[in-house]
């Protein structure tokens, strides 16, 4: 008998020893929350301190790879004073002991789990030190403000010593205060610090398990045939010939296409290529790349919907004026792990296995599908193989609880790559009317941009999207009159947050733009924007730091040259500067140098790693991410078309960190707005052309 051994089972293998004969391995939930053993100390939902020395630190935000298993537990342990190494993590349950203050809910998003959950972890830390210290306290007779903790050990002022597991049980009877006082940075011991990540051991032994990893019994696999055109309809179908595909065993139509169930994917793939669906055509019938453009480019030569407006642009003008006009193509998310849920829907019940960002909003629509009240709708966390705002969409989610409730078995549905691509909720492509005026010494008198992109439209307010202008309406720079002002293309395509959502399309646009305006005024871009900044603020600082790191103003070997960029989102400052060449006329990037303000760092280690990571992904998508349209269905489909970084175009990344005791904000996006306009800016300076299009390899060409 041969049998075949996944990868993930052969890792875990290899981490036991390898001595073993594995027989039926079973999948264990990764979202099973540490049970609450009598013995166990949890003052707070958040944690549980063990008789055996070990802290349980329960994780509500998801674990997408920006690494908040390791960072909020550490936010935790600092307030604990208990070292790391004595540190586990749990997924919490969805449930609304562990929402998020912030959303009155469960969901990862926005960079927000630092300054939204920081706090709270802290303090729950806190709360649990200060229970301990009084049980010492009591136990010797003594103020507790006269002892001191370190390592998870009480000291009393005579030299009195108790290991924290010796006060767990005294310490759970006590009250649970309902303030503490959190340290100051000074005294920090962990934040602030580099550690070993909570996650690393797992992801690499082979134990974690992901979403797509869950077997639960008598679950079947499915495969959802969905239109090319978006937003077609399946008017009918025959199922005759997918169903003679061995280990095909049903088809269901479902909302969004025809889904083919099987006892394994390969036989759902297999048996949805067989079938046959007619379509009737949606509202995107008739849509192109080149129709949006063209609408677009004459929207923004029109007054839109006012985002920001300060002083008078045109009653300020000068004679100087500069204009330009830039776009930027839709764009896929193409996270590593395609989307995927296991649903197990009964009668009474709805159990959830799924690869989201939005517990809550996950478990709100399985309610919705399934007529169940909300706490009969359990969503068990999973590690999650990337997320960069797509799993903020809960439609694949929708796909599983349809399919497990028409079949009345449980089911896990997974999309293709293609179906990835394909039915995205894209990042909005869009086109930017710009406009300003120089003083006769060179200074900005005034700068108007006209914005056109597709958004959700559940997000207009009054008109407007306000999200839209980020990278817009927040620029830093000191220009007297300002006016933004923004249209909707007004297609049936579906869009949604793409890491740093519009700063990532609108900083290319900003960051550019001031080049030119540089350029325009014979001044060198570094000392033109700090020229526009307060002294000591957080983005002169940035751009003064990446400057020194990139040696801006020393000569470069000859074919070679610099550019820079600055850019905030949700919180974060960070500069950037690229160094590029163009050996044989193709663009290298070489060196990319990045200074970010996150606030007070929390996990040295984890920013720098959201950083690469961030920079990387904007690399990719400005050298060569694009989607484009034809008769309303997008042209690329796989990795094939939509090309991803290869390593070998993966440029050195040196970077800083500025320290800071403001409040801690994200560094998980941070990384993508400046790395276009960077790059865009540096080929300028190395050929005096200058790019208002991406993808670069198109604009190159």
């Amino acid at each position: 008998m041969t049998t075949a051994l996944e990868r993930k089972d052969f890792l875990r293998i290899i981490a036991l020893g390898g001595a073993g004969l594995a027989l039926g391995l079973e999948l264990a939930p990764a979202t099973a929350a540490a049970a609450v053993a009598p013995s166990d100390f949890s003052p707070v939902a958040w944690l549980r301190m063990h008789p055996d020395g070990i802290t349980t630190v329960m994780v509500n935000q998801v674990e997408i790879g920006q690494g908040i298993a390791t960072s909020l537990p550490m936010c935790l342990a600092e307030e604990l004073d208990v070292p790391m190494s004595s540190v586990r993590f749990a997924f919490s349950p969805t449930d609304p002991r562990f929402y998020n203050p912030r959303r009155n809910a469960m969901g990862t998003g926005g960079s927000q789990s630092i300054p939204s959950m920081g706090p709270v972890f802290r303090n729950a830390g806190a709360t649990a030190r200060a229970m301990l210290v009084s049980a010492a306290a009591t136990k010797w007779n003594v103020d507790p403000a006269q002892c001191t903790t370190a390592n998870g050990v009480v000291s009393g002022p005579a030299g009195q010593r108790a290991a924290y597991t010796e006060l767990l049980a005294s310490a759970a009877t006590l009250p649970v205060p309902q303030s503490v006082t959190l340290k100051t940075p000074d005294t920090f011991k962990i934040i602030g610090t580099r550690q070993p990540r909570l996650d690393t051991k797992p992801k690499t032994n082979g134990t974690a398990t992901f979403s797509i990893d869950v077997r639960v019994p008598g679950m079947k696999f499915a495969s959802i045939e969905k239109p090319l055109q978006l937003g077609a309809k399946a008017s009918s179908f025959d199922a005759s010939a997918a169903l003679k595909v061995p280990g095909v065993v049903r088809v269901v139509p479902v909302s969004s296409g025809i889904a083919v169930i099987a006892d394994n994917t390969w036989a759902a793939f297999q048996g949805r290529k067989q079938l046959k669906v007619t379509w009737t055509p949606g509202p995107n019938a008739g849509v192109s790349t080149d129709s949006m453009y063209a609408t677009a480019r004459a929207l923004a030569q029109t007054p839109g919907g006012v985002l920001k407006s300060t002083g008078d642009v045109v009653a300020n003008a000068t004679a100087h004026v500069v204009e330009a006009t830039y776009e930027v193509p839709y764009l896929a998310h193409a996270a590593m792990e395609p989307m995927n849920t296991t649903a197990d829907v009964r009668a009474d019940r709805v159990t959830l296995w799924t690869a989201t960002q939005v517990q809550t909003s996950a478990q709100q629509v399985a309610a919705k599908i399934t007529g169940l009240p909300l706490d009969a709708v359990t969503v068990n966390m999973n590690y999650v193989g990337g997320g960069f705002g797509r799993r903020l969409s809960v439609d694949y989610v929708v796909d599983a609880v349809e399919v497990s409730k028409a079949a009345g078995i449980p089911i896990q549905v997974i999309w293709t790559r293609e179906d990835d691509i394909r039915n995205d909720p894209f990042r909005p492509g869009g086109v930017t009317a710009l406009s300003a005026s120089l003083t006769p010494d060179g200074k900005v008198a005034t700068l108007k941009q006209t914005f056109v992109c597709s958004t959700e439209r559940s997000r207009i307010v009054n008109g407007v999207d306000p999200g839209v202008g980020n990278g817009i309406t927040n620029l830093a720079y000191a220009i007297p009159n300002q006016r933004a002002e923004w249209h909707l293309l007004d297609v049936a395509i579906a869009t949604g947050p793409w890491r740093a959502p519009f700063a990532n399309s609108n900083v290319f646009v900003t960051e550019s733009f001031i080049d030119e305006l540089a350029h325009a005024a014979n001044a060198d871009p570094l000392a033109f924007r700090l020229a526009m900044l307060e002294p000591n603020s957080r983005p002169r600082v940035v751009l003064e730091r990446v400057a020194k790191l990139a040696k801006w103003g020393t000569p470069l070997p000859a074919g070679h040259a610099r550019g820079i960029a600055l850019g905030f989102w949700s919180g974060t400052w960070i500069a950037m500067v690229s160094e590029v060449s163009m050996p044989g006329g193709k663009l290298k990037v070489d060196r990319m140098y990045g200074s970010v303000d996150a606030g007070q760092p929390i996990h040295l280690d984890g920013i720098e790693q959201q950083l690469q990571s961030g920079m990387l992904y904007g690399l990719s998508a400005a050298l060569t991410g694009k989607i484009t349209f034809v008769d309303g269905a997008p042209v690329q489909k796989n990795f094939r078309d939509y090309t991803v970084l290869h390593m070998a175009d993966a440029p050195e990344l040196v970077l800083d960190i500025v320290p800071s005791t403001q409040p801690s904000s994200g560094a998980g996006e941070i990384g993508t707005p400046c790395v276009a306009p960077s790059i865009t800016n540096a080929i300028f300076a190395l050929t005096n052309k200058r790019i208002r299009t991406l993808p670069l390899n198109d604009a190159l060409a």
